[in-house]
């Protein structure tokens, strides 16, 4: 029998960090899927901006913090059983730094919530045998940046972690997204008074000549779902970012 992808009822997913950027994409594409969704985030104030916004579906949210173990595990006993759980989830406060003055207590919120909040997700999820995990890394696990190792490490640590969940949660699938730069709030953030002369060099640089957008990633992730063959992948969607 093959895989025909989504058909009739598209079933349920999870998505952390799902209040905005590219989880709030993710989860706007499952509902047009059909799925009954979930978006999950530590900020209930972004949570019910982002149900305002996804508006009309089968959409709930809950608000965890999923560095804590316990609310890990509370979480998906509310919810139930899941096909699939997608995490966007990420802290860059204090990541970036040189390593000789990198201060771990400020900056180990992105290895807490992008590492271990993946592994406990794993580890508490609830998912049916034909379901599926997928996490985000990014670019910088190929092309690090100088006061950059917080990131970096963590992000090529993810991708290693997916594939030794592939193994251990067979059948389960379990695949990574890797972008490239995409257009999120987060380059608002830049103390950058050239900005936009800024990003339209980014895109001037890469292979497809501009820079990526949430959308970009959710299509990524919505093929990964419907695709019941594909398991311990790293699917680059960068824009060429890795040729140059």
């Amino acid at each position: 029998m093959t895989d025909k992808g989504f058909s009739g009822a598209a079933g349920r997913a999870v998505v952390v960090g799902g209040g905005s950027g590219m989880g709030q994409a993710i989860a706007d594409a499952l509902l047009a899927e059909g799925f009954e969704v979930v978006i999950v985030g530590r900020s209930e104030q972004r949570l019910a901006d982002a149900m305002r916004e996804l508006g009309e579906g089968k959409l709930t949210a809950i608000a965890a913090d999923i560095t804590d173990e316990e609310q890990v595990s509370r979480l998906f006993e509310t919810v139930g059983v899941v096909d699939h759980v997608i995490s966007t989830a990420a802290d860059l406060t204090g990541a970036y730094g040189p390593i000789a003055t990198f201060d771990f207590e400020h900056g180990r919120g992105f290895l807490d919530v992008k590492l271990i909040g993946s592994m406990l997700l794993a580890k508490h999820a609830r998912l049916s045998e034909t379901g599926s995990l997928t996490f985000i890394s990014g670019i910088a696990a190929y092309r690090p940046a100088v006061g950059g190792a917080m990131v970096a490490t963590v992000n090529a640590a993810l991708e290693g972690l997916a594939r030794a969940l592939a193994v251990e949660l067979s059948p389960i699938r379990v695949n990574v997204v890797s972008p490239g730069w995409v257009l999120t709030d987060i380059w608002q953030s830049m103390p950058w008074d050239d900005r936009e002369e800024r990003l339209r060099a980014m895109a001037d640089k890469l292979p497809v000549k501009r820079l990526g957008n949430p959308d970009d990633i959710a299509s990524a992730v919505v093929s990964l779902l419907g695709n019941g063959f594909v398991t311990g992948t790293i699917l680059h969607v960068d824009g060429g970012h890795r040729l140059v």
